[in-house]
């Protein structure tokens, strides 16, 4: 029997937009030192996270995938503006998020979502909200300080991309955190 691979569908960034971006991480360090990070070589748009999956699901996830961007095209997001869900107040999710291009990313994520359903993989039952995340908070106490600042910086901007193709990844879990790797890219309208 093969081993299970924990796998998610991703839009990568640019170094440009990573590198702002982790600048910002760098910033609300400094105010919650106790917030689980993303590192800058995490930082990524989630499309779907799908778990722990068979090698038979992900050769189903690969063929869907490709399927669901061949009539898709290229998109250009902006990213700007901190916040948090479910709340600013109650912290538990830091993100940026996507301004300009949202509402096509979300019809590309629907689109991979029920071309995914016809393979027999299962929806996410939580709608779908254009951002990427920066940290995780565990302890909401630890989170109050942020308040102020994440609604200061509320429309501060981090950068354009332009996106090309979305991936497959793996997600291997070590002690010092998660290591990505990229499966395979699926070129939009290709």
């Amino acid at each position: 029997m093969t081993e299970a691979i924990r796998s998610f569908i991703a839009v990568l960034l640019s170094e440009n937009l990573r590198a702002s971006l982790a600048e910002e991480v760098d910033r609300l360090r400094r105010v919650a030192p106790r917030i689980g990070w993303v590192r800058p070589e995490n930082l990524h748009l989630t499309l779907k996270f799908l778990g722990h999956i068979p090698p038979t699901t992900l050769e189903r996830v690969e063929l869907g995938l490709a399927q669901a961007v061949a009539d898709q095209q290229r998109l250009a997001l902006t990213f700007a503006g901190l916040g948090a869900f479910p709340s600013v107040d109650r912290p538990r999710v830091i993100w940026a998020g996507v301004t300009e291009g949202a509402e096509r990313l979300v019809d590309l994520q629907t689109r991979v979502e029920a071309v995914l359903a016809g393979r027999d993989i299962p929806k996410e039952d939580r709608p779908f909200h254009a951002h990427l995340t920066l940290g995780r908070v565990k302890d909401p106490r630890q989170a109050m300080s942020l308040r102020s600042t994440l609604r200061a910086r509320a429309d501060v901007p981090f950068g354009r991309l332009d996106v090309s193709a979305i991936h497959l990844m793996r997600s291997d879990l070590h002690p010092e955190g998660a290591r990505y790797t990229i499966l395979r890219a699926f070129p939009l309208g290709a």
